[in-house]
């Protein structure tokens, strides 16, 4: 595709999500450079938890740490660099960059969806079919499935991108791009873009609906089984065992699925700028920085695995 006298296929492009914010840009830099740092103790500190306590040596907390493996590359594709350019006011990045952040950034993205989708079938194995759980749920079944989610992300983006790489961009008298956003993102790309986008568009709503509706799916058929198996428990220990197992995992799903359905299945002309801004925020920023917190805080069994290791460290000092 040829571009225009006046546009190009790399551009230099301007994220500029923050410079209409009304915000010190100090104090955004100290606020997310807090989220980020907090993310990375939370997440690597679960992942250490569940290498080294036997206890969490099971399928749960094996994909579990694959999550927290996840969030932690998910966080670092954007974050880093958005503390970059708040503390130099420079938000320029070459659009090589641009696309690479794209595509990590989808890879990670897509890949933690999927491995919510994995988990819910993992809580309904372990509470429909407890017998059979640790022969249809073992080690190997669930290092496939995370392979299997990778991936099928890795093909996801690697098409989107190549549906991104010939749209040109018409930039200002310096040759710059303005994308109002914090970092390249799939909307923000195409609504600056000047070629027809009408097949990215199309891209999104059926292959990335199509994604979406499978791990959706699995979520809602492995929960109402779930509920259903609940309601036939006779002991209220075993109601309140289940639903605890579950609570954790039932409000990552909303709040990362509803982020995103926020973010990139609504028509562009009901979105405005500062409610992309905001669903992206917790959606890169937020979930990843929720996860240990929400899963160890409501769990004994990882909140036990920290007391024996802090115990264990005053013992050893």
């Amino acid at each position: 595709m040829n571009c225009a006298p006046n546009a190009s296929h790399s551009p230099i492009f301007l994220l500029l999500g923050f410079s209409r914010a009304g915000v010190p840009h100090s104090f955004l830099f100290l606020l997310f450079l807090f989220i980020y740092l907090t993310t990375i103790l939370g997440n690597v500190t679960l992942v250490l938890l569940i290498s080294w306590d036997s206890r969490l040596h099971s399928p749960m907390y094996y994909l579990l740490r694959g999550l927290s493996m996840i969030d932690l590359g998910l966080s670092s594709v954007t974050l880093p660099q958005l503390l970059v350019h708040l503390a130099s006011d420079s938000p320029a990045i070459p659009a090589a960059r641009c696309l690479t952040q794209f595509f990590f950034f989808y890879a990670f993205g897509v890949t933690d969806t999927l491995v919510i989708a994995v988990m819910a079938l993992d809580r309904y194995v372990a509470i429909c079919d407890p017998l059979h759980y640790a022969l249809v749920m073992n080690r190997q079944i669930c290092a496939r499935l995370l392979v299997l989610s990778w991936a099928v992300s890795i093909v996801h983006t690697m098409l989107h991108v190549g549906l991104i790489l010939p749209l040109c961009w018409a930039g200002d008298a310096g040759g710059n791009v303005k994308l109002p956003h914090f970092f390249c993102d799939h909307r923000p790309l195409l609504r600056a873009s000047c070629s027809d986008t009408h097949s990215n568009e199309l891209a999104i709503f059926l292959e990335g609906g199509f994604l979406m509706l499978d791990p959706c799916s699995l979520i809602i058929l492995s929960y109402a089984r779930i509920g259903v198996t609940i309601l036939r428990l006779q002991s209220a220990a075993g109601h309140r065992r289940a639903v605890s197992t579950c609570g954790s995992h039932l409000t990552m799903v909303g709040f990362l699925y509803g982020t995103i359905v926020w973010v990139y299945f609504q028509p562009a002309s009901q979105n405005s700028h500062n409610q992309d801004m905001v669903a992206s925020v917790m959606y890169t920023a937020i979930t990843p920085l929720a996860n240990p917190f929400v899963y160890s805080l409501r769990n004994k069994d990882v909140k036990g695995a920290l007391h024996r290791l802090l115990s264990q460290g005053r013992v050893d000092s």
